[in-house]
């Protein structure tokens, strides 16, 4: 995106790196500056819907922003090693049934989307006590908990399909399950959680939005959208985030805000039926 709004913005755009805190640093900076229209986010839906949800202590709550479009849906997969012998989302929850506490998942910290994944996939697959069914192993960064994955440091991991694509393709990753409601070209054996009989299982979907600060003014509200959907026709930028395994997916202001409304709920009433939620 950045490398393509400017030609529809009519001025250039740096890309700053803020991280820690599973995004959280970089939200907050966003959150704070001057709501003039320079300060940007490329929000995510761990620091944007999931922190939010488990975590009391974060200096803003997930609706503190300007949201200006959502801009791609990243579906997420959950895979082992494929030197693990586990062929299907049925031997793992079978395995965790019968060991409970054997089996591991990687994530890429507490409180992240990574985190609630696996437990919330479990859940809605019958497994009782899904926190106790399966130990969790943070890493700092999904990078590191896929390639604890590869390695076979651990058994699972739910994340989003554009973290998991180049291992896929080199035969390292067998994915077991996809989110999305149709099967996806970065892993077109796995079948999706609607085959398998849980489309409940859809809301776990990784996204990308532009967000601005609070308090932003209509008028500059208005060009920055604007330019924003202008994106949406082109075709580079569609070709490239498809290359990513992601599915181009902008949507307006008033939609933008009901997905995202739908995405902090849907994680807020998960967090506190697993009893997840972070004092």
């Amino acid at each position: 995106m950045a490398a393509v709004l400017p030609s529809y913005l009519g001025q250039p755009v740096l890309v700053v790196n803020r991280t820690g805190a599973g995004g959280v640093t970089g939200s907050t900076f966003v959150n704070k500056a001057k709501p003039d229209g320079y300060t940007l986010l490329l929000a995510r839906v761990g620091s944007q819907s999931v922190s939010p949800a488990m975590k009391e202590n974060i200096p803003y709550k997930y609706d503190d922003f300007t949201m200006l479009a959502v801009i791609e849906l990243n579906p997420v997969i959950c895979a082992t090693a494929s030197s693990k012998p586990y062929k299907s989302m049925q031997d793992i929850v079978d395995a965790v049934t019968a060991n409970p506490g054997k089996l591991s998942y990687s994530s890429s910290g507490v409180g992240t989307m990574l985190h609630v994944a696996v437990p919330l996939v479990l859940k809605m697959m019958g497994v009782e006590n899904p926190l106790e069914a399966i130990n969790h192993i943070p890493y700092k960064g999904g990078g590191n908990a896929a390639t604890a994955v590869v390695g076979g440091h651990v058994d699972l991991i739910c994340t989003n399909s554009s973290a998991l694509s180049g291992h896929i393709a080199g035969g390292k990753i067998r994915p077991l399950m996809i989110t999305t409601k149709e099967r996806h070209e970065v892993a077109p054996d796995a079948p999706t959680a609607r085959e398998l009989g849980f489309p409940e299982i859809e809301v776990l979907v990784g996204w990308s939005g532009i967000y601005g600060p609070p308090g932003m003014d209509p008028e500059v509200v208005g060009k920055l959208r604007d330019a924003i959907q202008k994106v949406k026709e082109d075709k580079a930028w569609n070709k490239f985030t498809k290359s990513l395994g992601s599915v181009p997916h902008i949507l307006d202001g008033p939609a933008t805000r009901k997905f995202v409304d739908g995405q902090f709920n849907a994680f807020s009433a998960l967090v506190d039926e697993l009893d997840m939620r972070i004092q």
